[in-house]
C-alpha cells in the first residue's frame, strides 16, 4: 500500500465526494470505489472507475486497504488521543495521521524531524484563535 490522503467533508453527497476526489487526486487516476451511485459521475471527471464487487477473489473485504486506514486510524486517536478530538480539529489531527503513515516505512527517519522544521519555516504561524473557529 502507498501513499493515502485524508479530507473531512461536510456530507457523502455524490456532488461533494466527486468534487473531492477530483481535488485530491490526479486526472486520468483509476479509482477503485465500492458500487455507491454517487460515484457514477468519476468517468465524466476525466477518472477511470473500477467498482469492487462481492466475488470469490475479493471475499467480504471489498476495500481491504480503506478498511485497515480506517482501522489504524480509528486505533489511533483512540490510543493516543483518547477520542478527545473535537470535530473543528479533526483535519488537523488527519493531517498529522496521514503525515506519519506516508512515512511509516521512511528509512531516513532522521529526516523527519528536519522536514517538519523545514515546514515550519515556510508556513506562517496558525493563532490560535483560528485553531477555535
Amino acid at each position: 500500500m502507498g501513499r493515502i490522503r485524508l479530507q473531512l467533508i461536510p456530507d457523502a453527497t455524490g456532488p461533494t465526494l466527486l468534487d473531492t476526489v477530483e481535488e485530491l487526486a490526479e486526472p486520468g487516476s483509476d479509482i477503485v470505489t465500492d458500487g455507491w451511485a454517487g460515484y457514477a459521475g468519476l468517468p465524466k471527471r476525466k477518472f477511470c472507475h473500477t467498482i469492487s464487487r462481492h466475488d470469490q477473489a475479493v471475499g467480504e473485504n471489498l476495500l481491504p486497504h480503506v478498511d485497515l486506514v480506517a482501522s489504524l486510524l480509528k486505533r489511533w486517536l483512540l490510543g493516543t488521543h483518547h477520542g478527545a478530538v473535537g470535530h473543528h480539529l479533526l483535519q488537523f489531527y488527519l493531517d498529522e495521521f496521514v503525515f506519519r503513515f506516508n512515512r511509516r516505512t521512511s528509512s531516513s527517519r532522521g529526516l523527519l524531524f528536519y522536514r517538519l522544521l523545514q515546514q515550519a519555516m515556510v508556513h506562517p504561524p496558525v493563532p490560535v484563535a483560528d485553531l477555535n473557529p
